[in-house]
C-alpha cells in the first residue's frame, strides 16, 4: 500500500531527500507521492514534522 501526503504537507521537502526510491515531488501546493514507485517503507513518514505522509 502506498503512502499519500496529506493537506497538512508544509512543503519543507524533508521527506523528498529520505525517499530511497525517489517516489515524491513538489507538487503544486504539497509534496506528492507517485502510487506506482512508492514501496510503502515508511521513511517519509518518519521524518515529516508534521506527519503528512500516511498509508492509504
Amino acid at each position: 500500500m502506498a503512502y499519500c501526503i496529506s493537506d497538512d504537507c508544509i512543503s519543507c521537502g524533508a521527506c523528498e531527500v529520505e525517499c530511497p526510491v525517489g517516489a515524491i515531488s513538489a507538487g503544486d501546493s504539497k509534496f506528492v507521492i507517485n502510487p506506482a514507485i512508492c514501496i510503502s517503507c515508511g521513511t517519509c513518514a518518519g521524518v515529516c514534522p508534521v506527519g503528512a505522509p500516511n498509508p492509504e
